[in-house]
């Protein structure tokens, strides 16, 4: 899409310092791409420690195939797939 911005000199060099871009198209992609990428996270960051059954790596390692299987058909939050090894 083309718009046209009026953007300080100094901020978009900076910018282009901080993102290593070549041109200020470039610059200016990164730097939204990196405030919509941390938009994101902070979204998520909302949920930190409200989920009551999601079980640990190691909780979920020290489960044979038939708990897992019994696991994840009662788990009413998240139903996750286990890649065999």
């Amino acid at each position: 899409m083309k718009t046209t911005v009026n953007i300080p000199d100094k901020v978009l060099r900076d910018a282009m310092r901080h993102t290593k871009a070549k041109t200020k198209r470039e610059a200016i992609v990164k730097a939204l791409e990196e405030m919509n990428r941390r938009h994101s996270q902070a979204e998520l960051l909302k949920y930190t420690g409200k989920f009551e059954s999601l079980m640990t790596n190691e909780e979920i390692e020290a489960l044979d195939e038939e708990d897992w299987k019994s696991w994840t058909k009662t788990s009413k939050t998240y139903s996750f797939s286990r890649k065999k090894k």
